[in-house]
């Protein structure tokens, strides 16, 4: 192999002479809120059955979430990938549809 064939971030050491890869800085994914919005319909224990369900909170971490979605109008149920964040939303709202509930969620950028 001549060295014309070599990639572009490789180098050659100075002291050993030994070819070495440069790897490529990874970053961090970006992470979204996921958010419950408040509505006058869908019931409390509903709220935090899905809390619990879908987002593994106790009951007790799912009763302060559903308190202050209540009483804010919006509250975090979680923080994640774009990809999770979006399958987590898609799954509580099709299951409150399923329960014909009309709680939603949306995301947010962190």
């Amino acid at each position: 192999m001549s060295e014309n064939d070599n990639d572009h971030d490789d180098q050659r050491s100075p002291s050993t002479g030994l070819l070495t890869k440069t790897q490529p800085k990874t970053k961090k994914p970006s992470m979204y809120k996921v958010l419950m919005l408040n509505d006058d319909f869908t019931p409390m224990d509903f709220v935090i059955h899905v809390l619990k369900r879908f987002f593994r909170m106790s009951s007790e971490q799912a009763t302060r979430v559903m308190l202050h979605v209540h009483q804010k109008g919006v509250g975090v149920c979680g923080v994640f990938t774009y990809e999770i964040a979006e399958t987590k939303a898609n799954q509580v709202v099709d299951y409150a549809q399923k329960h014909h509930h009309p709680l939603q969620c949306t995301l947010e950028k962190e």
